[in-house]
């Protein structure tokens, strides 16, 4: 499904490329900016996605009052529509973008699209693994962490394979991640685990899930199993180390990348998920994408989309 190493850039031929359009217009419930890759949420210290909700004492007029947005919500929203406005995205191709500044809170999530998880799916599947066995009360096995190790640090298929049929497949990939929280993701048909398909901000919910409690609600995973998936996520081979560590201070950095060519149409979907460290500050960021003419232009379109949103939501949360 993939190459264990990533390709060398292509410096010539430059795409042709579309400006992300922003729209200003602000809603009261949430605050929304419409671009052409999709829609911008912001919201500071609430989860990502969720919506402002009637006050149950309700107005005076009889009408559900509804709790105000913070004020600093829609400074987010223009610092983080500016940044992504100026990535250039290739003809055809689409982005999606949620990140979290884990210190103050403030979280964004740009656009909505579904998109194949390619091998960004194998942290979903060990969290899946690792939650299984919590629940049976036991350790992983020798062979299982064999596979883990492999699957993660050098993006082995085989080894993703013999996991999923672990878990059960799309069956038990959907059971976890509906007590993970994820709400738009559902497994790939068979053995077809590469072609789940998700979003990006339910990428932010799993790696809430494996970096810890970031949110109303504790982990469904315990300590150890959070600290066993991060280690490896932190041991990636060489040749992948691309993507949201683009947006990292030197090798602070935890992640899992994912590429596929789809044979339908030559495009590639290329993602990449994990925690950052930048300019002392702390980071969950998802990057999804498709529709890129090659890899390469994929990786650069993740790796700016990336530094964007971080600068971006860490130069709000100071403000």
């Amino acid at each position: 499904m993939e190459s264990p190493t990533a390709p060398r850039r292509r410096r010539a031929r430059p795409p042709r490329t579309r400006r992300l359009l922003l729209c200003t217009t602000l809603a009261v419930v949430a605050v929304v900016g419409a671009t052409a890759g999709g829609t911008v949420y912001v919201r500071a210290g609430a989860h990502p996605g969720t919506a402002a909700v009637p006050s149950p004492a309700g107005s005076a007029s009889g009408e559900a009052a509804v709790e105000p947005v913070a004020e600093s919500a829609a400074d987010h929203d223009a610092v983080l529509g500016a940044a992504l406005a100026s990535v250039d995205v290739p003809d055809g191709a689409k982005v999606s973008v949620a990140v979290l500044d884990v210190g103050s809170g403030a979280h964004a999530v740009y656009g909505d699209a579904v998109f194949d998880t390619a091998s960004i799916v194998k942290v979903d599947i060990l969290a899946a693994l690792l939650l299984r066995a919590q629940d049976a009360g036991r350790q992983l096995t020798a062979r299982e962490e064999a596979y883990a190790t492999a699957m993660i640090e050098r993006s082995d298929n085989a080894s993703a394979s013999a996991l999923w049929d672990a878990i059960g497949r799309a069956e038990g990939l959907d059971a976890a991640n509906a007590r993970f929280g994820l709400t738009a993701t559902t497994g790939g048909e068979g053995a077809l685990w590469g072609l789940t398909q998700t979003t990006a901000a339910d990428q932010l919910a799993l790696l809430r899930q494996v970096f810890g409690d970031t949110g109303d609600e504790a982990p469904e995973l315990t300590g150890a199993s959070r600290a066993y998936l991060q280690g490896l996520m932190e041991r990636i081979t060489v040749g992948q180390r691309w993507g949201v560590s683009a947006a990292a201070d030197g090798s602070a950095w935890a992640l899992k990348n994912g590429w596929l060519p789809r044979s339908t149409t030559g495009l590639w979907d290329v993602n990449s998920i994990g925690r950052i460290t930048a300019g002392g500050r702390t980071c969950l960021v998802a990057v999804l994408s498709s529709g890129t003419a090659a890899q390469e232009d994929g990786i650069a379109l993740v790796e700016a989309a990336a530094r964007a949103a971080v600068t971006a939501l860490a130069g709000a949360a100071e403000g």
